[in-house]
């Protein structure tokens, strides 16, 4: 059976100018002159000079330069992708390109050239805009620096995107909702809060093992998650995912893809490719299977990927759902596979249950997160996960 095409691709970009305290992702802090970098961008236009070769690239509707940092590694290497992009695919004003940038290393002659080539989105990860967090968080810039890059980049770009975080050590109520509100009065039109979270193996993770850093806070963190939804909303943004708010029309295309289960593809270190079709869904990292779902593991992904979003998903999605999994399980079950009474309860069950404790609400023909079951994330999830291990 064939597969369904590509609709979104990534592109990662493992370098930056440090590494900060709480970061697990495949990235490396290198000298922005090393030879390593200048490998790894030719290997990378090879691979997308071969997928579209191999006819990957026809359908794609998103790109994403994420990392590490893109910015960091220059405008020279940069070209040489861009321009390999717009040479291996139809990188047209109505492909979303969104580039993820630092305030370090964005600059004004960058932003009117990448703009030229074909970037029509920037995500600066600014975290805060206040200077003390920003020495806790372990970053290359200073609140001065994350508004000069908001500022540059809107020189040539209506849609940009700044990143914060909450839940930070040392950081008060009043210190992020001040930053939400900067991004709000720099004229960004889309951000996007995160609360801190403390990945294994990282100086974070050692500085809380040792008590030298307290855990954060998921009280706190709810408490910021909320204040931030107040003041953006009160500024016409909307929440359409879970940590992502938007003004009307610069929703991140991109991600709303991996969110509604569209196939994608990843070039280059560690970046992960979904392939998928009606029977099967692939994950695959490094040329390493790490995901392999059927068709009721598809159903049951699809509808937690969907309660991310404020719009939820729709009577007919959960109908065909149930269909997947329930009909599944009553087929096991009849058949002897599985004990009788031991199949997963059925789908709507499940949502009328998660309503019952809150956690969505049904209206207008849809099932919908509520705040309560955004801030209970695992037990929303894991409920829809668990109706076909």
């Amino acid at each position: 059976m064939a597969y369904d095409p590509y609709k979104a691709l990534y592109l990662h970009i493992p370098f930056c100018v440090k590494r900060c305290g709480y970061c697990d992702f495949a990235t490396a802090a290198v000298p922005r002159d090393a030879a390593a970098i200048d490998e790894y961008v030719e290997s990378l236009v090879m691979d997308i000079r071969r997928a579209s070769k191999e006819e990957k690239l026809g359908a794609i509707e998103t790109v994403y330069l994420g990392g590490g940092t893109p910015s960091y590694i220059g405008m020279r290497r940069l070209s040489m992708l861009l321009y390999a992009l717009s040479m291996s695919m139809h990188l047209e004003p109505e492909i979303e390109c969104t580039m993820e940038a630092n305030p370090e290393s964005l600059t004004a002659p960058m932003v009117r050239d990448i703009w030229a080539l074909g970037v029509n989105r920037l995500s600066i990860g600014v975290q805060s805009f206040d200077d003390e967090v920003l020495r806790i968080l372990g970053r290359a810039h200073d609140a001065e620096a994350a508004r000069a890059a908001v500022r540059a980049a809107q020189k040539r770009f209506e849609n940009v995107s700044v990143d914060l975080m909450c839940g930070i050590p040392g950081q008060s109520a009043e210190s992020f909702a001040e930053s939400v509100r900067e991004a709000v009065a720099l004229g960004a039109n889309h951000v996007s809060v995160y609360p801190l979270t403390i990945e294994p193996h990282t100086p974070f993770d050692a500085a809380v093992m040792a008590g030298k850093m307290p855990e954060p806070d998921e009280d706190v963190e709810a408490a910021a998650m909320e204040e931030a939804r107040c003041i953006l909303e009160g500024a016409g943004f909307h929440r359409y995912e879970v940590a992502s708010y938007a003004r009307p029309g610069f929703e991140s295309r991109h991600n709303t893809a991996y969110w509604t289960g569209a196939p994608y593809l990843g070039l280059g270190r560690s970046a992960v490719t979904m392939t998928q079709n009606s029977a099967r869904r692939m994950r695959v990292q490094d040329g390493r299977v790490v995901d392999d779902l059927d068709a009721r593991q598809m159903a049951a992904e699809d509808l937690m990927l969907g309660m991310r979003m404020a719009c939820g998903v729709s009577d007919a999605q959960v109908a065909r759902a149930a269909a997947a999994i329930d009909d599944a399980a009553s087929t096991a079950a009849s058949s002897g596979s599985m004990t009788p009474g031991s199949e997963i309860g059925s789908v709507l069950a499940a949502f009328d249950e998660l309503a019952s404790l809150g956690l969505v609400k049904h209206a207008d023909g849809r099932w919908r997160p509520t705040d309560a079951g955004w801030l209970c994330g695992n037990e929303l999830y894991g409920r829809l996960l668990d109706l076909a291990p």
